[in-house]
């Protein structure tokens, strides 16, 4: 049971890791390009504003964005919590009820993260 339980904070662990690492590396991908809108020539020449206007959907994206990174920072130091309590912890009698509401934590963090990750 001592190595089961440990092979299983480890994986948790382990998978945290991997949901962050993967969370970050979906921030690089390339957005897709579309046509470019037909230009009408009746239409007046837009003015040269430094700061364009953003748009309610563009705006919430941003905001989706600030949180998943602001998780992903939450999920990475609750799982090295975890995992030095874990390595520090005798866990071949018992394991302590706040190792499991720590794990408890990040599964819901993580699923957050996959969540908003999902749009």
């Amino acid at each position: 049971m001592f190595d089961t339980r440990r092979r299983f904070l480890t994986m948790l662990a382990g998978a945290g890791t991997f949901v962050v690492m993967r969370t970050e590396s979906l921030g690089g991908q390339a957005k897709p390009t579309g046509r470019p809108p037909a230009s009408d020539p009746n239409q007046e020449p837009e003015s040269s504003d430094p700061t364009p206007a953003k748009s309610p959907t563009k705006a919430i994206l941003e905001a989706n964005e600030k949180d998943i990174k602001k998780n992903i920072e939450k999920l990475y130091q609750l799982a090295t919590d975890l995992k030095a309590e874990v390595e520090k912890t005798d866990s071949s009698q018992v394991l302590s009820l706040a190792l499991v509401k720590k794990a408890e934590e990040i599964e819901k963090l993580a699923h957050d993260i996959r969540t908003r990750a999902k749009g």
